[in-house]
């Protein structure tokens, strides 16, 4: 699964998903594409997940690209401990997705095989995604 190496500080905040993405909401790489259209955390295994279904589906055929990175930590307290003692540890890493970002990019195959993978990837997904072409904005 997709981690830091190593991060300035241990403990994010929340923080806000306002707004669209600004960057990332373009295809750069591949032919197709997967596009987030609602905003979420999108944990590290489920981009794994993601691509696992990718890989198998398309073999040795195609070239796959992950445009998203999760480095947001997200803690937890551990059960049963009282009020106070601070923030929890971090348990798992997210990636902070806005709508209009592209979540992974492919190439080297045929559209309606693409397609049904990159359906079948959106499955894993928590969000509403939009399958890509090249000649799409």
């Amino acid at each position: 699964m997709l981690s830091p190496k190593r991060t300035t500080f241990r403990r994010h905040h929340r923080g806000h998903l306002r707004g669209k993405a600004s960057r990332g909401n373009t295809m750069v790489f591949g032919d197709y594409g997967l596009q987030a259209l609602e905003p979420c955390w999108i944990t590290a295994r489920q981009i794994e997940a993601g691509r696992r279904v990718l890989t198998r589906y398309v073999r040795r055929t195609g070239k796959l690209w992950i445009r998203i990175f999760p480095d947001k930590p997200i803690t937890l307290r551990p059960a049963g401990t009282r009020m106070g003692s601070g923030k929890g540890y971090p348990e798992y890493w997210v990636a902070v997705v806005h709508p209009g970002k592209v979540i992974y990019e492919l190439t080297g195959l045929s559209e309606p095989l693409a397609k049904q993978a990159l359906k079948i990837a959106s499955y894993k997904m928590p969000i509403k995604t939009k399958f890509l072409k090249k000649e799409d904005k």
